[in-house]
């Protein structure tokens, strides 16, 4: 395989990685929002929205709630791979890019705790953490 075929390949794989996280938590649902494919709780509360290119960003990614002060920590920790997104960022939520060889164990630990901002307490005991 050439490597521009690897890189054409490479955008699809981390969105269906990121996806494979997503639906893993329980009762989680995907449907497009934005015209972007999101993640929601019981259908009904999003905590994950795919950032691909969005309005003509350089960089593949997905913006998601965060626990309260985790998204200033993160862009301090690394401001390559976090940023604050349009739209959500003010309410504290945290864009990660996953276009960049992420380290795809913190990026499940980033969508677990976003899962748990938004979904009930009796499902966040089902990740028996």
């Amino acid at each position: 395989m050439s490597a521009e075929a690897a890189q054409a390949g490479q955008p699809a794989e981390a969105v269906e990685r990121l996806r494979q996280i997503c639906l893993a938590l329980p009762e989680v649902s995907e449907r497009p929002s934005h015209g972007e494919p999101s993640f929601f709780v019981r259908d009904k509360k999003q905590f994950v929205m795919l950032d691909n290119h969005h309005h003509g960003a350089e960089h593949l990614a997905f913006w998601c709630a965060a626990p309260s002060g985790a998204q200033e920590e993160l862009i301090a920790v690394n401001p390559q791979q976090y940023f604050r997104p349009p739209y959500v960022g003010h309410r504290g939520w945290v864009g990660v890019r996953i276009d960049q060889q992420p380290e795809w164990d913190e990026i499940a630990e980033v969508v677990r705790d976003a899962y748990r901002q938004v979904a009930p307490p009796a499902l966040v005991t089902q990740l028996g953490e």
